[in-house]
């Protein structure tokens, strides 16, 4: 077998933020690699350094020291505008509060990313979008606005989005942090179909029974690395799903 090739390499990462006459350490010389394929959970408590990782491996923000090579593009010598190309063509974002524009439908939310490809004529910005909301099983809701959709429609749509450009990785933050047990297990069976076709996924949770639907576990304290575990015992979404008691409507 091939070796996978390597989409994400941190290499002695570091990231410090003034505060005043503070200097605090959020990242203490990360080293990480991720690769093709994987589901990898970044864990970790309020304030261990995950959210300014993925913030770094989402191209929001840059290290203040080592490298970041996302798909074998170095990003430390990029302009910003060439970083939100690299931002506009490999990766694909998901958030835990959805980010959907509320007056516009949900095919025009997942159109968004490619109103930014020059390359990408109206026609097959649509029909990408099309295909987008029906890889998340939301063919039939594409005309109905935010509002009208559930919590966990609007993430769908919110992944939908996300895959519209067909990023080589999908970052999560969070991403069932407001949804309830059914609804959660639900976005999570998704992301597991999306990797086994394979999708390279990273998602932030605090929640260790989430993190258990993906296949290691990076784990973060006081700006380090702790642990890079692979998943025993790794579960399935749609199993856990099926085994929920059936809802009542009184």
């Amino acid at each position: 077998m091939s070796e996978k090739k390597t989409i994400i390499e941190v290499k002695d990462l570091k990231k410090e933020f003034d505060l005043g006459e503070v200097k605090v350490h959020a990242l203490r010389g990360i080293n990480l690699q991720i690769k093709e394929g994987e589901f990898v959970a970044i864990m970790g408590t309020s304030g261990s350094g995950k959210s300014t990782m993925l913030n770094i491996l989402g191209c929001l923000d840059r290290p203040t020291s080592g490298e970041y090579i996302i798909d074998g593009v170095p990003i430390n010598d990029l302009t910003k505008n060439e970083l939100a190309g690299l931002r506009n063509t490999k990766l694909g974002f998901v958030f835990q509060s959805y980010n959907l524009l509320s007056r516009t439908t949900a095919l025009e939310n997942v159109e968004l990313p490619l109103y930014y490809n020059s390359k990408i004529k109206a026609k097959e910005r649509k029909e990408k979008a099309i295909a987008a909301l029906e890889a998340v099983g939301l063919a039939d809701r594409m005309h109905h606005t935010p509002n009208q959709l559930s919590g966990g429609q609007q993430q769908r749509v919110a992944i939908a989005r996300s895959l519209v450009n067909d990023p080589v990785v999908i970052l999560a933050d969070e991403a069932t942090g407001n949804l309830d047990t059914r609804t959660s297990y639900e976005i999570m069976s998704l992301f597991q179909k999306l990797n086994e076709e394979g999708k390279t996924i990273v998602f932030v949770t605090h929640e260790p029974d989430i993190a258990r639907f993906t296949s290691r576990q990076v784990i973060f304290r006081d700006g380090h690395v702790i642990s890079k575990e692979l998943v025993k015992d790794r579960l399935s979404a749609a199993k856990m799903l099926a085994e929920l008691p059936v809802e009542e409507d009184y």
